[in-house]
């Protein structure tokens, strides 16, 4: 199974709680997860990637490996969320998206066809 990881943009905390809340109740556990994480760093994406891997039964390497991929790959993207997350009032958590490719595609597929 191949990954792919992204930062999406800073949201409030409580916005995205209840997003994750929504998807919660009203679909089935998709290949897509919606992390959130109070700081920019590779640690701490790597600590909110570890959460959802056990229960998704996602090969753990594969996706760490993902998200240094991404971490290495995309250093401009990551400086600027970085610094928006830090220009906020500390209300604010980093919003990241971990799939399978499969899945995510699929999940792009379904948008436009709506």
């Amino acid at each position: 199974m191949e990954f792919t990881f992204e930062i999406l943009g800073v949201s409030p905390v409580l916005q995205f709680f209840n997003y994750q809340q929504e998807v919660l109740d009203h679909k089935p556990q998709t290949g897509v997860a919606y992390l959130g994480s109070y700081k920019c760093t590779l640690d701490a994406l790597l600590e909110s990637a570890e959460t959802v891997t056990p229960s998704r039964e996602w090969e753990p390497e594969q996706v760490v490996e993902a998200v240094i991929s991404f971490w290495m790959n995309n250093v401009e993207a990551v400086r600027h969320w970085r610094q928006q997350l830090e220009n906020t009032d500390g209300q604010n958590i980093l919003v990241s998206r971990l799939a399978d490719l499969k899945s995510l595609r699929l999940e792009f597929e379904r948008l436009l066809n709506c």
